[in-house]
């Protein structure tokens, strides 16, 4: 027997463009949305600015978790300023913006959260298409935790993953169709160095987004031909 409301979710949120186009994913699939955000002694900790005026234009309840120590267990460019981010993607190891095991804290502290509120289907924007040579955004690892998740409380969560086999042209046209093509393009932040929207355009996350949506809107443009012409 499933315990808990299947009708309510949590997301892992952070003011970006693929868990902003996973808020809005949840608010059509489920009745009552909430969302966790992590303080992390991340370089741009503008993102958790971005992530509450986000969720309150969406009217979506938003709980901002310290988890800073999570910083002073690694060394990398994300939570060091004085680390130059890689800006190219290694072969053999993943890139030194890559955070160990922070996929896999915040989704096990979100769980937490969502167990107290009898809530048991959690929401998380990693994606294996695009993921940037972090081992923590697979599949087998987000369906191995989820398991580990069910063993270790005894409840039945369910980990929903909208964009695990989307690149970022499909996440574009994915927020195009649920209507937040604007909001996603004008106040999320996705950039490394904290620039919102269009971002430094040079960093690896800011070539990832601004190349898919490249893409997007040609295709879009393409598609409207097609359209005038029949």
């Amino acid at each position: 027997m499933i315990r808990g409301n299947r009708q309510s979710a949590l997301v892992l949120f952070s003011g970006g463009q693929d868990s902003t186009v996973c808020l809005y994913w949840a608010l059509q699939h489920f009745v009552h949305v909430e969302a966790v955000c992590f303080k992390y002694g991340q370089r741009h900790e503008i993102e958790v600015e971005i992530a509450q005026r986000i969720a309150q234009k969406a009217n979506v309840p938003l709980r901002i978790i310290h988890a800073e120590m999570i910083s002073r267990l690694s060394d990398n460019a994300l939570t060091n300023p004085l680390t130059i981010m890689d800006r190219e993607q290694t072969t053999d190891e993943p890139p030194n913006t890559f955070v160990p095991g922070r996929n896999l804290l915040f989704l096990s502290i979100a769980a937490i959260v969502a167990r107290e509120k009898h809530i048991f289907d959690l929401v998380t924007g990693v994606s294996q298409t695009d993921f940037s040579g972090y081992p923590d955004c697979r599949e087998s690892f987000i369906k191995s935790l989820n398991t580990t998740l069910n063993l270790a409380m005894d409840e039945e969560f369910v980990i929903h993953t909208p964009l695990m086999w989307k690149n970022k042209k499909d996440v574009w046209q994915l927020a195009n169709e649920l209507g937040i093509f604007d909001l996603v393009k004008n106040e999320t932040i996705t950039c490394y160095n904290g620039i919102p929207a269009a971002g430094c355009g040079e960093c690896p996350a800011c070539l990832l987004r601004n190349n898919g949506l490249i893409q997007f809107e040609e295709e879009r443009k393409i598609l409207n031909k097609k359209d005038i012409i029949q």
